[in-house]
């Protein structure tokens, strides 16, 4: 067999129809829009409109409610940095902050900071510095040794002061 020789089975592909093109041709006059009308026009679009009455999407009720000032943390478990940790991709004498979780490939984008949280074990004596943490986590961290310092406390507190 030869590139040249290959074929599509009989009756896989098929023809486009051209419309209006004649009546002859089956699809002439009208072009298979049926007859007059807006839809029988050129660059109708008509997507939501229901013929005046109200339309489904503005029959129903708002609902929710999106907060302007939320956070958007990388959320990463402890478990995960033992992981990195065993691997080698985390050292145990720095501090651990977004920039060596990023080079340690532990989280993808910078957003708006990380957060831990307490899913799974933590060996390894970290010092973490993070925008936020959860109880849980904090607790397994310096039941391990280690320590948390949260950046997101200590922008806020200097604000207040």
């Amino acid at each position: 067999m030869k590139l040249n020789e290959i074929t599509d089975n009989e009756g896989a592909s098929k023809k486009r129809m051209r419309v209006g093109r004649g009546i002859g041709s089956g699809k002439g006059k009208t072009g298979g829009r049926g007859v007059k009308g807006q839809k029988a026009r050129t660059g109708v679009a008509i997507k939501g409109f229901e013929g005046g009455q109200m339309p489904l999407h503005r029959r129903l009720p708002k609902r929710g409610f999106t907060p302007p000032f939320s956070k958007d943390y990388n959320e990463v478990n402890v478990g995960r940095i033992q992981e990195a940790v065993a691997a080698g991709k985390l050292a145990t004498d720095a501090p651990v902050t977004i920039d060596t979780l990023l080079a340690a490939g532990v989280v993808s984008k910078r957003r708006d900071g990380v957060k831990i949280l307490g899913v799974g074990e933590i060996s390894a004596k970290l010092a973490f510095e993070v925008a936020a943490a959860s109880k849980s986590a904090v607790a397994a961290i310096e039941k391990a040794g280690g320590s948390v310092k949260l950046l997101a406390a200590v922008a806020e507190a200097a604000a207040g002061a």
